[in-house]
């Protein structure tokens, strides 16, 4: 059901064939006439589902949606100093009439537009496959905006659309991709949709989380260096480390409001996937603190789990909790999976005291009505699973290090944790929590492999054909 879900968002409408990244959602039925509105929240949860849809799969599809969706938010959602904007609208200026606004204005084309800018074969190649219609192919346009106008969508699978004109799938791939540029150029010179460059830190955290798991599972060190400059951003205009105060938005300069629990929440988990993605401890550490000031300012200290404001603003008479996962994820259902991470990472016992609390505070919705909640229940499977840490031993300078984790990144391992042993402070932090990871050391010299669950560990191996072999059944358990 989600692989077939994440194959029609991408092919369909919702999906910007020319730019990359997803519209805000689908009008009809068949994922063919979106909402053009592009959300920064969107693109980042959907960037993390396609990314487990790989793993899973190791189908490219997947990772190649993915990566253009990064692309799309480096390119055009990024501010210079790495902080990530919020949207862009729906609406745009009419190429042919700039004074009048509408509707996905900027993404639509005619069909004799793209006949101009593509050579005929080329064209008809293109046509065919995104479903371009002389008249227009909007199955839905209560207000007229779409009328002669073609919404780009995978009409056609690669391989039919090769068939349809007797011709190499591969050569048919190289027209549309050939296609595909020169409508980019072309649409660039029209009026863009407005932005709003609001730097937000919960979706600034979903972001951060985006972009360092994609690092890793793709392989990608230019991911993880855009989420390494996006939690500098953060932590520098949106976190003051003295007075532990961390605020909501940044915009022109200006920092305001007083951050919320999704941003505390969101931030943290983005900041534990940084850690995995490059083991720089500094982002562990920041996480540790920030989750810190969530317990003081948002803790439910008589039934667990966290409000969702802090209690300081008086007009906020009653001090709510949300209990359902919509289009972002409740904050306490991210925090309760960060709390499972963090114990897994530090075996701190007060962080499984208020596991078990938050878990306990969300017992009776998860009993009746579990569907309301589906990233708590993830939190719930991850908490009822034994902890498991993957410890690798070694300076992650190293060509086998590297191996090692490129191994690792095939794997769908979503109950797992990634810790490194680098002899240096790093590991001192850790062991000081995880006293089993003292000992840790390159074997005989050579990158190593620590697989513990229940912090008890496998035999260490320093062979890649070994570690697969455990991470293997790992999966298959």
């Amino acid at each position: 059901m989600a692989l077939t879900t994440l194959q029609a968002m991408a092919r369909g409408g919702m999906y910007d064939h020319i730019g990359g990244g997803f519209h805000r959602y689908s009008v009809d039925g068949q994922w063919r006439v979106p909402h053009f509105e592009k959300m920064l929240y969107d693109q980042a949860q959907l960037v993390t589902s396609y990314l487990d849809a790989f793993q899973v799969t190791h189908d490219d599809f997947y990772a190649h949606i993915a990566r253009e969706t990064l692309d799309y938010v480096l390119r055009e959602m990024t501010d210079q100093d790495g902080g990530f904007y919020s949207a862009e609208d729906a609406d745009s200026p009419e190429p042919e009439n700039p004074a009048h606004a509408s509707e996905g204005a900027f993404y639509l084309w005619t069909k004799k537009e793209i006949e101009n800018i593509l050579q005929a074969d080329n064209a008809k190649v293109f046509c065919r496959h995104f479903g371009v219609e002389e008249y227009g192919n909007a199955l839905s346009d209560p207000q007229g905006e779409f009328r002669g106008k073609n919404i780009l969508f995978a009409s056609f699978s690669m391989e039919q659309t090769a068939k349809f004109f007797s011709m190499d799938e591969a050569e048919a791939r190289g027209m549309i991709e050939e296609g595909r540029g020169k409508l980019f150029v072309a649409r660039s010179q029209r009026p863009r949709p407005l932005r709003d460059d609001k730097v937000i830190t919960a979706w600034n955290g979903l972001m951060i989380s985006a972009y360092a798991r994609a690092s890793h599972i793709l392989r990608e060190p230019r991911y993880a260096v855009a989420a390494r400059h996006a939690a500098q951003f953060v932590a520098r205009t949106l976190y003051d480390s003295r007075s532990k105060t961390l605020h909501r938005r940044y915009r022109d300069g200006e920092t305001k409001f007083k951050a919320q629990l999704d941003d505390f929440a969101f931030l943290i988990q983005g900041l534990i996937d940084l850690y995995e993605a490059t083991f720089d401890i500094e982002w562990l550490k920041l996480a540790l603190e920030l989750h810190g000031t969530q317990v003081a300012s948002f803790w439910d200290s008589s039934k667990g789990g966290f409000f969702d404001f802090s209690g300081e603003d008086k007009s906020i008479l009653l001090r709510t909790k949300e209990t359902y996962d919509g289009a972002e994820p409740a904050g306490n259902s991210v925090a309760a999976l960060n709390l499972v991470r963090l114990t897994q990472m530090t075996g701190d016992n007060i962080l499984m005291k208020q596991t078990e609390a938050t878990m306990n505070s969300f017992h009776a919705l998860l009993q009746q009505a579990p569907h309301l909640m589906p990233q708590m229940m993830a939190a719930l499977e991850s908490f009822l699973a034994a902890p498991k840490q993957i410890v690798i031993a070694e300076n992650k300078s190293s060509v086998r290090t590297t191996e090692f984790l490129d191994e690792i990144a095939r794997h769908f391992l979503p109950n797992t944790v990634l810790l490194f042993a680098d002899g240096g402070i790093g590991q001192e932090f850790l062991s000081e929590r995880l006293p089993f990871i003292a000992s840790m050391v390159p074997k005989d010299g050579f990158t190593t492999a620590y697989v513990c669950e229940n912090y008890k560990c496998e035999l260490p191996v320093n062979d890649i054909e070994q570690l697969a072999t455990l991470l293997y059944r790992e999966t298959s358990e």
